[in-house]
């Protein structure tokens, strides 16, 4: 099949777009605003962007209070999800008003970072602790904004659960970390299968 995707009559039940571009790693953003309170939210249009130094980023459709408290702090925290916090991670991601606390309503302990003044998920498998390096607005073909805001962060610092490192490296089996699909499906990574880059 195909369509012409700004028209986006594409006959099937439900918009296949996030079930493309799938499967998307989650990030469990931790970010606290300037009047001192805490937020927590799930963003799966998320993904690391740069190694060296270490650049994140994250996409909210539309100025919820992740991207709120970044402009007012400068910096967040991303939680990497892991399977037994699927059900607090989905919880989070009520909408709930500016000033309630996620951590508290979906279950979860917080704990101040390390580096930043922004809250972490106390039991996250791996934690980056980022500072803002830009807020975007990203524009479409016609030069208009569709409402999305981008966030990039540099990661200052790094927390790793130590039983899920094997043989020094971290192990999927243990991490099994969850990940979007489209509609409201996510995944679980378990099988794991490594290829060498060939060499010329």
């Amino acid at each position: 099949m195909f369509y012409n995707s700004n028209e986006n009559q594409h006959g099937l039940a439900h918009d296949p777009f996030k079930a493309i571009v799938a499967p998307r790693p989650i990030g469990w953003i931790g970010s606290k605003g300037a009047d001192g309170s805490l937020n927590l939210a799930p963003y799966s249009f998320f993904n690391a962007i740069a190694d060296d130094p270490k650049l994140v980023m994250f996409a909210s459709g539309g100025k919820k209070d992740s991207v709120r408290n970044c402009e007012e702090t400068g910096v967040f925290s991303v939680n990497m999800v892991g399977f037994s916090q699927v059900d607090a991670m989905n919880q989070s991601s009520a909408p709930y008003d500016h000033g309630v606390d996620e951590f508290e309503k979906s279950g979860l302990t917080s704990r101040q970072c390390e580096l930043i003044d922004a809250p972490l998920v106390v039991g996250a498998f791996a934690v980056l602790e980022c500072k803002v390096t830009d807020i975007i607005r990203p524009k479409t073909i016609d030069g208009e904004h569709p409402g999305a805001y981008l966030v990039t962060g540099q990661v200052m610092g790094i927390h790793i659960q130590d039983d899920v490192i094997v043989d020094g490296r971290i192990s999927a089996d243990k991490t099994q970390t969850v990940s979007r699909l489209g509609y409201m499906d996510y995944a679980v990574v378990k099988d794991v299968f490594e290829i060498k880059r060939p060499k010329l």
